[in-house]
């Protein structure tokens, strides 16, 4: 049995199967996804992308990884947050359950 079950949302919008039906996603996948939308929630990624100065980026990064670490389901200290590409983040953690996740944002 899954503990964590939620909605799979592809491109800001519902994903669904051939009969129109929500697809589901579990677990692992569901912190992802989770973790996801309360970055883009809290407004700090368009900040980060927007900043010039190092210093403030590192500022930026440093709030979002507070946030990250907020959550209940991750292993505290394991939430890191690096760039990937211009202007391209990944966010990789650790949860309690599940194991390693990773977010590109």
């Amino acid at each position: 049995m899954n503990d964590y079950i939620d909605l799979l949302i592809v491109d800001n919008d519902l994903s669904l199967d051939p009969s129109r039906q929500p697809l589901l996603i579990d677990d692992r996948a569901s912190i992802a996804q989770d973790i996801a939308h309360m970055i883009r929630e809290s407004g700090l990624l368009v900040t980060l992308v927007a900043e010039r100065s190092r210093l403030r980026q590192r500022d930026c990064i440093q709030q979002l990884e507070l946030l990250v670490e907020a959550d209940v389901r991750l292993v505290p200290g394991t939430a890191l947050i690096q760039s990937y590409d211009s202007g391209k983040y990944l966010v990789t953690a650790k949860t309690l359950k599940f194991g390693a996740i990773e977010v590109f944002l």
